[in-house]
């Protein structure tokens, strides 16, 4: 689909729009070899689009993964040293990938070492962005099991949000699922913010899966197990978060 380069240029987070009709108008925007004008419209997916002689990579051509996380993997996806260099220990997410993927894909997002659940993989630096930046308040929902019965005014306290670090906690949807079990959304991705959060009520956390990432969930993926998003999957996930 045909769209003006500034906004094609804004979509992909190369620039704001206005700063993308400044890189038009001197010249160093190029659609299939050709100098661009203002106002000209382009297909992202079949047109070859330059910024400054960098081609734009078509979004078509980008890759998306799902993968389950296995708890005690840690969310890492550098590439090991010799051993006497490296201050990476145990089993890090770049193990479970394939060899062809590994430097070609990576995870959005992190799930610390003792969690579980979605993790989602892919080159598309702009959807990472979206995804991870809290001022897009885009949901992501886990499954918890903590050490004692939970109570509805713990629960109450984490909707409401709480201090964490000299910080409070955006409001969260927390709902009850068992005498130790409850699901909550959150909008932003504070370091180990629900083991925290259930550390400040009394509550330890045993358990800790991330079970939906935005429009995405798959409750028959198997801890370490990756697939490809599906077209739909990724159509979805792309206009929920504005792409």
């Amino acid at each position: 689909m045909q769209e003006r380069l500034q906004k094609i240029l804004s979509a992909r987070g190369i620039a704001s729009r206005r700063k993308a009709e400044e890189y038009i108008t001197q010249g160093l925007v190029k659609v299939n070899g050709v100098v661009a004008s203002l106002g000209q419209k382009a297909d992202p997916d079949t047109d070859k689009i330059e910024v400054d002689g960098k081609v734009l990579q078509a979004r078509n051509a980008m890759l998306y993964y799902l993968m389950n996380k296995p708890a005690g993997v840690v969310t890492s996806n550098i590439e090991r040293r010799a051993p006497e260099k490296s201050t990476l220990t145990g089993q890090i997410i770049r193990d479970l990938l394939p060899k062809h993927l590994q430097g070609k894909v990576f995870p959005i997002g992190r799930l610390d070492k003792e969690s579980e659940g979605l993790l989602l993989f892919s080159n598309d630096g702009v959807l990472a962005y979206r995804l991870t930046h809290p001022k897009f308040e885009h949901e992501k929902e886990y499954a918890v099991t903590v050490e004692q019965p939970i109570s509805e005014r713990a629960l109450d306290k984490m909707r409401k949000g709480m201090m964490i670090k000299g910080e409070k906690t955006k409001p969260a949807q927390v709902r009850k699922t068992g005498t130790n079990t409850f699901t909550i959304i959150l909008t932003e991705g504070k370091n180990r913010q629900i083991r925290r959060m259930c550390q400040k009520v009394g509550n330890p956390v045993i358990s800790l899966k991330r079970v939906r990432i935005m429009t995405l969930h798959d409750f028959r993926l198997k801890p370490g197990q990756l697939r490809p998003l599906t077209d739909a999957e990724r159509t979805q996930l792309l206009a929920a978060v504005g792409l």
